[in-house]
């Protein structure tokens, strides 16, 4: 790599990296603002608000990282055009392709970064993230395993094959011990719908009632079958909810795992199809953003000063980041092919940055 190409890449380093930063102090300080409304619940402190706080941190860079690199190119290429550096290179024969492939190896480090941050970080430590919090607050202990989630709910252990992302519980088993730690009963259900705060409405119910076996050779069991049963539990939607890592957080071995199971029963699978092709597009949004951040280099003399350029750097991001949910959003309710809808916002933002580029070379 020539002396210039360093120079720029260790300039778009530095100052996408800061962005980054800060952005992420910002964020972690948001949602530390939010988590501390929990302190005092159960058992949740200020110790658990902040370790909450540092295991959702993965998380928010994964998802800051294609803005980060927009802003931090705009403000780094806005001070190289500022002291005519970038009019220079061109002059010395330096073409935009050039320096567009040179943004892109920046940029391919932070999509490589994304994506093993993404696949190898966020996942457990969201899940931990969450386990936690429902412990402290709820005092609700919960794990997954191969046989599906496991949550203790008193005195009784609960386990749910598969829990849809609106907290529709599906084959339940209820596992119920007395004060002696003797199983009472056990319990099976087609699946729960949640009622009330502290009910849920079971259907297709076979309970094996265990009576008692003080004093007796063989304890007794009957079976009882009901279509439908009202069931207590502090098991709620949002405990349900958070236990679940949201599709887009999920590594791609989890979402594989997980689409195969959909598949085997003839569920719907659009969200987690969206969120696997996401997996692979997301992190490339910041080649992406990097592309349309170079035409601001070029346009430094005929537009405002630095700050308008990060507040409209700003503002793409943001609308990035809306489109990308709304589009994901909009794919599951429409039926929309999950490559299309993962795709989309990349895509267009892709094809407005070539657009301002080709604008840009023809005057």
């Amino acid at each position: 790599m020539k002396i210039h190409e360093k120079y720029i890449a260790r300039e778009l380093l530095a100052a996408i990296l800061l962005v980054l930063a800060a952005l992420v102090a910002l964020y972690g300080f948001f949602d530390l603002i939010e988590s501390l409304k929990d302190v005092g619940r159960g058992e949740f402190g200020v110790g658990h608000a902040f370790a909450y706080v540092g295991l959702r941190l993965p998380g928010r860079i994964y998802e800051l990282m294609p803005i980060a690199a927009l802003i931090g190119a705009l403000y780094a290429l806005s001070s190289l055009a500022r002291h005519s550096e970038i009019t220079v290179l061109r002059a010395s024969g330096m073409t935009t392709r050039q320096l567009l492939l040179l943004l892109f190896k920046v940029a391919g480090l932070f999509a490589l970064g994304a994506l093993l941050l993404g696949e190898s970080v966020v996942p457990p430590a969201e899940r931990t993230a969450q386990e936690m919090r429902v412990k402290a607050i709820r005092n609700v202990v919960a794990k997954e395993f191969r046989s599906g989630l496991w949550v203790k709910d008193g005195r009784s252990f609960v386990n749910i094959r598969s829990a849809t992302p609106d907290a529709r519980l599906e084959q339940l088993r209820v596992y119920q011990f007395d004060e002696q730690n003797r199983l009472q009963f056990v319990m099976e259900a087609r699946e729960g719908v949640f009622l009330e705060p502290g009910f849920w409405q079971l259907n297709e119910v076979v309970r094996t009632v265990l009576e008692d076996a003080r004093g007796q050779a063989q304890p007794r069991a009957w079976v009882e079958r009901e279509a439908e049963l009202r069931w207590s539990s502090a098991l709620t939607p949002e405990i349900i909810s958070v236990l679940m890592v949201a599709p887009e957080r999920m590594s791609l071995i989890s979402l594989v795992t997980y689409l195969r199971h959909l598949w085997t029963n003839n569920q719907k699978t659009e969200r987690y199809e969206i969120a696997l092709w996401k997996k692979f597009f997301y992190p490339m949004a910041a080649l992406v953003m990097v592309a349309l951040a170079l035409p601001f280099g070029y346009t430094h003399s005929r537009m405002g000063g630095v700050s308008l350029q990060i507040f409209g750097g700003v503002m793409v991001g943001v609308l990035f980041h809306m489109l990308n949910g709304l589009f994901s959003s909009l794919g599951v309710i429409h039926s929309w092919p999950p490559l299309a809808s993962a795709l989309a916002p990349s895509a267009l933002f892709l094809l407005a940055a070539l657009g301002m580029l080709w604008w840009v070379e023809r005057r």
